[in-house]
């Protein structure tokens, strides 16, 4: 191949590649660049800068930076995707022509005919080892699927219908090394079966109620029964049956919104400031590209499904996508934390018939999950080329399907890792020692009066509410008790917080 002047402008690799071919995509998450001084990384907000000093400097053509960022960079899957289809596949050719065993010229093959769907003119791999197409050290991988053509493992969480991808960040190692579906499953084995029985359904509704909290609604109680159901029954979903997931959303939903197909219109997530301007913050992607997108999402949760991946990064990619996609006019986001129980239930991270409230996790950290939503709307505010009809309906003028398709999903997975942590320690943990609390406390009250079920239950409640103390504003309610026994009782409830 010629060789071309090393380009010193500054980019290197996949932030090159973006720039010079004019690629309509988000940044990456990690941008390579030259520096006069030693190698070393810097972050700025979410983002990864590596500096390299200019030993690395590469020559200025598409070739080059492509090597470059095969052989030092974690994959952006939407600019890998995007360059392939905007450069001449004559330069694929002439790369595997010229390095037919190349670990990089391989890859960068596979990626080409993987993802713009076209037979290059070459004769199949003959020789070189088999080479991931993701580096399994820098990415969340799949199970071995070899492409003999080009002799590439295809390792990718999807396919060319929809494919994330997932960076081995240090913070997402951490996560993932905690282990923390022993602490659930420990803490579930120490409880005492009824105390457990007790706890799991207090866990469901909470994490029903959550769900709608997020979305600003308080349900009915009948709403709250269809959830709760639909959570029970969520490891028996099959969420690749397209007839069940729309019977799914049929069941969560007021009926008025029950939907029998996908949608087929143009829909986005915003909201009404005072009273009449309505404002944008996520533009869905267009109704035509639905179909082939839950098709494309259909093949991730399978692949997903491999014992390989991390499950809450699995249960992360897998509901992400899916709320991004936003098949339905309604409820979509309480089945994009539904799908978050079934992948960690289905791949055996929670224990057997429990519920780890995600939700009420994520409603004391609603910043934080507003941020990680951010993280990909906000890059797509560019990109698409959006208007307000006469009618306040909101057309898209250009192609975005890509968009929705290929995308870095490593905060999704880092910010579920947190939330289920959240949701072991702090609510699967407390809710069991606060029952077994109860309990003592009101074992302990009864020992001492004879009263009605719902008066001992009560008085022990605020009680615990008050540091073990009935109020003096609380005190009128129990007029038939003597001051010695409500000091006895608070003694008692007071000993039953300390454990004894």
């Amino acid at each position: 191949m010629r060789t071309a002047a090393k380009d010193t402008s500054g980019l290197l690799g996949q932030a090159w590649l973006r720039q010079q071919l004019g690629l309509a995509v988000p940044p990456p998450a990690s941008e390579a660049r030259l520096f006069a001084g030693a190698r070393r990384t810097e972050t700025d907000g979410d983002r990864t800068i590596e500096l390299y000093p200019p030993g690395y400097a590469v020559e200025s053509e598409v070739v080059a930076h492509l090597r470059f960022a095969l052989r030092h960079e974690p994959t952006d899957i939407g600019i890998m995707v995007a360059a392939m289809k905007a450069i001449d596949p004559a330069v694929i050719e002439g790369w595997v022509l010229s390095e037919p065993s190349g670990a990089f010229s391989r890859r960068a093959w596979f990626f080409y005919e993987t993802f713009v769907g076209r037979m290059l003119d070459l004769p199949d791999a003959a020789g070189g080892n088999y080479v991931g197409a993701l580096d399994p050290g820098r990415h969340i991988v799949a199970g071995r699927r070899n492409s003999r053509r080009h002799r590439v493992v295809d390792n990718l969480l999807g396919g060319r219908g929809l494919c994330p991808v997932v960076r081995r960040t240090a913070r997402l190692k951490r996560q993932m090394d905690l282990a923390v579906d022993g602490e659930a499953r420990a803490l579930v084995a120490a409880a005492d079966p009824a105390v457990l029985a007790r706890a799991l359904g207090y866990l469901y509704a909470k994490e029903t109620r959550s769900s709608f909290a997020i979305e600003g609604e308080t349900p009915s109680a009948g709403r709250v029964e269809r959830f709760v159901a639909a959570l029970r029954a969520a490891p028996r979903l099959d969420p690749t049956d397209k007839a069940a997931m729309v019977a799914l959303q049929a069941a969560i939903v007021d009926p008025r919104y029950a939907a029998d197909d996908w949608r087929d219109f143009q829909t986005f997530v915003g909201e009404t400031m005072g009273g009449h301007r309505e404002v944008v913050h996520y533009v869905c992607p267009r109704p035509e590209d639905v179909p082939g997108l839950m098709e494309g999402w259909a093949t991730l949760f399978d692949r997903l499904m491999d014992p390989a991946i991390d499950p809450v990064a699995a249960a992360a990619v897998a509901s992400f996508a899916f709320v991004f996609i936003h098949p339905f006019e309604d409820g979509n986001g309480r089945i994009h934390r539904l799908l978050i129980h079934h992948v960690l239930a289905r791949r055996g991270y929670s224990p057997d018939g429990l519920v780890l409230p995600v939700s009420a996790a994520i409603m004391r950290d609603r910043r934080g999950y507003d941020r990680v939503l951010e993280g990909f709307s906000g890059p797509l505010s560019g990109l698409v080329d959006w208007r307000w009809t006469g009618d306040r309906e909101v057309v898209v003028a250009n192609a975005t399907g890509d968009l929705y398709r290929y995308f870095d999903a490593t905060a999704f997975a880092e910010y579920l890792h947190e939330r289920v942590l959240d949701a072991v320690r702090r609510d699967l943990g407390e809710e069991l020692d606060f029952i077994a609390l109860f309990d003592r406390a009101l074992a302990s009250v009864r020992s001492l009066v004879d009263m009605p079920d719902r008066r001992a239950v009560l008085l022990v409640q605020l009680c615990l509410q008050n540091d073990g103390r009935l109020s003096a504003a609380k005190r009128p309610l129990f007029a038939e008790l003597s001051a010695g026994e409500v000091s006895a009782i608070e003694a008692a409830i007071q000993g039953a917080m300390a454990g004894r």
